[in-house]
């Protein structure tokens, strides 16, 4: 079993940045992929960005060239630093873990970006 919890969301301005970061209660170094995703009001979740264990990290169009996903084996996080913020950025943006076959979700934390 493996929790998240997501913390660092918050009202920010069009323009600014914010950076989230995920906790895992155990260690990341067995999770095969961490990814972010956010979902914003009446809209399905999308995939924003995955950082797998060994590999490269993706993203989705939407945020590529703005938002970067780090992972840190040694305190068990993984942040997603959002810079250039839009107010279509606007989600509750939620971390996920896939270990095996086992798909884990956190509460997720709000973002709003005003314009």
């Amino acid at each position: 079993q493996v929790q998240l919890v997501e913390s660092g969301g918050g009202l920010v301005q069009a323009g600014g940045s914010l950076r989230l970061s995920c906790a895992a209660s155990v260690s990341i170094l067995s999770i095969d992929f961490m990814r972010w995703y956010r979902q914003p009001p009446g809209n399905e979740r999308e995939l924003l960005a995955a950082r797998p264990s060994m590999g490269s990290s993706a993203y989705a169009d939407s945020v590529k060239g703005r938002f970067t996903i780090s992972r840190d084996n040694a305190t068990n996080t993984v942040d997603l630093q959002c810079n250039s913020l839009k107010p279509e950025d606007s989600a509750v943006y939620y971390c996920n873990a896939i270990e095996e076959r086992y798909s884990y979700w956190g509460q997720g934390t709000q973002v709003t970006v005003s314009s």
